[in-house]
């Protein structure tokens, strides 16, 4: 007789059914975190451990040009990989040239032979971190939607620097630069420096001004909870001035919730660990476990690669000094994350090896040159469909398109969807500082647009049209 329990046949042998399970379109295995070996690049050959875990060596070796990164690659790349790279930082780079050693030696990690062209062009931390022409979409680099500040974060200013853009939350913009400048910056409007093909706004106050200002509101309203601390990266304050603001923050008897947004502790993990903000850092979550506030560090890592035992020390350091979670908001790109197999092995490093919770992440936003890294909407549902059951449920990220003037929404949210146009409608259920008086603002419907390569033969020729007749 054969009796079933949870699907295995009672005559079915312990071996066969560990083999059943196994069979699984994608099968967890345990990697221990590897920090790569910098000295298999020539200009980082004498470079010793201290030095490596020293933030200020870091920052001062920073790679800012190809000058500086032909100095540490020394042969082992091509000179078309150069003539590449010129050219995407010529003609179309929305963010100048910035990478820290630490997300550097990330790229092609286990390459050792003399020539890493070929490697360097396929590697997913590369694609974004230092992108080249041969990247962008030929046909179509820009969505003809996309905008500079393509959020409309700016025109949602409370005061300069601070976005209130939903009912309980702000977003505070505390300085325009980062320890590293990620390709795809959806802040490419202001962070970083100007390119050639992008003259960037500038903050016009003194920062002690913008930051009394950003506090003055705050205690003017009540409603606001939630504060996101970002930039550019907080890393890039100094953290006499952060500790500062945030001991101000947790001074207002409304705010909750103080979360800090530093791509740096993937990118920069040494400022983390460095004894000053650790000992600041505990200060802070000391102050805030008192005051009853949910003090949170957001981090953005897109790649498995990217998680290193420095990485996992720096998460951990900071749980152990009393922050209450660490969290990270990826951004989901093609070519770099956007299969379900890169995105489970990066959720599993996350979580797993760092205690790093995998939070959110984005569709890549409208911003100019940025079409070969989107996806489409319906691409979007079918991954987040794909990691489902494979994770714990808190520690499963939403995916989540950031639609203009309405903000974050989950994929499946998609109120109307033309997929032969690639355009889909999304509605909302709150007013933005900016629509108060609008009385439509909570009927109307918002499209979101997909990149014109994923579209049907159809709707690429209705935008080549659409595009002509507008050009017209």
């Amino acid at each position: 007789m054969t009796a079933l329990h949870d699907g295995i046949a009672a005559d079915t042998s312990i071996s066969d059914a560990v083999d059943n399970y196994a069979r699984q379109p994608y099968e967890y295995v345990r990697r221990e975190l590897v920090e790569p070996d910098w000295r298999r690049f020539p200009g980082w050959r004498e470079v010793t451990d201290a030095q490596w875990r020293d933030a200020q060596w870091q920052r001062v070796h920073c790679v800012k040009n190809v000058k500086q990164l032909r100095a540490v690659m020394g042969d082992r790349l091509a000179e078309t990989f150069y003539e590449d790279l010129v050219a995407d930082q010529e003609r179309l780079a929305t963010m100048s040239m910035l990478l820290p050693p630490q997300m550097l030696n990330t790229m092609a990690p286990d390459v050792t032979d003399s020539d890493l062209t070929k490697a360097f062009l396929s590697d997913p931390v590369r694609r974004y971190m230092m992108p080249v022409a041969s990247d962008r979409d030929p046909l179509w680099p820009n969505h003809p939607h996309s905008s500079r500040d393509s959020l409309h974060e700016a025109e949602m200013w409370v005061v300069e620097g601070l976005t209130h853009r939903y009912p309980t939350k702000v977003l505070a913009e505390l300085l325009s630069t980062c320890p590293q400048y990620c390709g795809h910056c959806t802040r490419m409007d202001l962070v970083g420096n100007s390119t050639p093909s992008v003259d960037k706004h500038k903050l016009s106050l003194k920062p002690v001004d913008r930051q009394d200002q950003m506090i003055d509101y705050l205690k003017r309203t009540p409603g606001v909870r939630d504060v996101v601390v970002s930039g550019g990266d907080v890393a890039n304050v100094p953290w006499p001035q952060l500790e500062s603001f945030l001991m101000r923050l947790l001074d207002i008897e409304t705010v909750r919730d103080i979360r800090l947004a530093t791509k740096a502790l993937a990118g920069l993990p040494q400022h983390w660990l460095q004894p000053k903000v650790v000992e600041g850092m505990e200060r802070v979550a000391r102050t805030a476990h008192r005051r009853g506030v949910n003090l949170a560090i957001h981090t953005h890592v897109n790649h498995a690669q990217s998680v290193t035992p420095l990485v996992a020390e720096a998460a951990r350091t900071a749980l152990d000094v009393g922050v209450r979670d660490v969290r990270n908001q990826g951004v989901l790109m093609r070519g770099v994350n956007a299969t379900p197999d890169d995105l489970l092995d990066l959720c599993f490093a996350l979580q797993g090896e760092a205690n790093i919770l995998p939070y959110y992440f984005y569709m890549c936003d409208m911003i100019p040159n940025a079409e070969h890294w989107r996806v489409a909407v319906w691409e979007a549902q079918q991954l987040q469909h794909a990691i489902m059951g494979y994770l714990p449920g808190y520690a499963t990220p939403r995916i989540i398109c950031d639609v203009p003037y309405v903000g974050k929404r989950w994929v499946h949210q998609v109120t109307e969807y033309d997929r032969d146009r690639g355009i889909s409608y999304w509605t909302k259920n709150y007013r933005t500082g900016i629509e108060r008086r609008d009385n439509d603002a909570l009927t109307r419907q918002y499209p979101y647009y997909d990149p014109i390569a994923t579209l049907p033969e159809a709707g690429r020729r209705w935008w080549r049209d659409h595009s002509a007749d507008e050009e017209a």
